[in-house]
């Protein structure tokens, strides 16, 4: 189970693959996403949850989406980029780790427009995911600070999606639950 991940990168694809966590608990199925239309509706729809989750999936979503198309010019390729973080920010526009991650991306190119289009996918690309794997261990850093206060026998309770389904892989007041075992 410690080996579960609800978002990834198929690099060879390039693809945003999530868990549509719609068809849990009876069905585990993965969508492979790079259409603006899925990305979006997979968001809006809740068949990715959670914050973090939600998060990781806009940054990699969105290079899936630029990485997908050909710009005939750099200029054509930043308004590309604009429309795609405005309409992804769109399907749930009170999600802060949402807009955080779009505007992440967003400035990463920005910071980098002397490079090639080429070049700025590749940062892009490197980017989302540093984006992912920084909640993978921000969730394993929780749980093992956590571990240093919780001793046998003792009781968690958590509450609001604070679970490894709300986050790439851990969980953040889960992942004392699932290394400490």
């Amino acid at each position: 189970m410690n080996d579960f991940e609800t978002v990834y990168l198929d690099d060879k694809a390039r693809k945003l693959v999530i868990l549509d966590q719609t068809k849990l608990p009876n069905e585990i199925t993965y969508l492979s996403l790079n259409d603006p239309k899925e990305i979006w509706e997979a968001i809006y729809l809740l068949k990715v949850r959670g914050a973090p989750a939600i998060g990781v999936s806009a940054a990699i979503g969105l290079w899936a989406i630029l990485a997908r198309e050909r710009y005939s010019s750099k200029e054509q390729f930043f308004t590309r980029l604009h429309q795609m973080v405005e309409y992804l920010d769109s399907a749930r526009p009170t999600a802060v780790n949402l807009s955080w991650a779009l505007e992440t991306m967003e400035q990463e190119a920005l910071g980098h427009r002397d490079f090639s289009v080429d070049g700025i996918l590749q940062v892009l690309h490197d980017k989302a995911v540093r984006i992912r794997e920084d909640d993978i261990a921000m969730c394993k850093a929780i749980g093992e600070h956590a571990l240093t206060l919780v001793k046998p026998g003792d009781g968690l309770l958590t509450h609001c999606n604070a679970g490894r389904l709300a986050t790439v892989k851990y969980g953040t007041a889960t992942a004392v639950m699932y290394l400490g075992q």
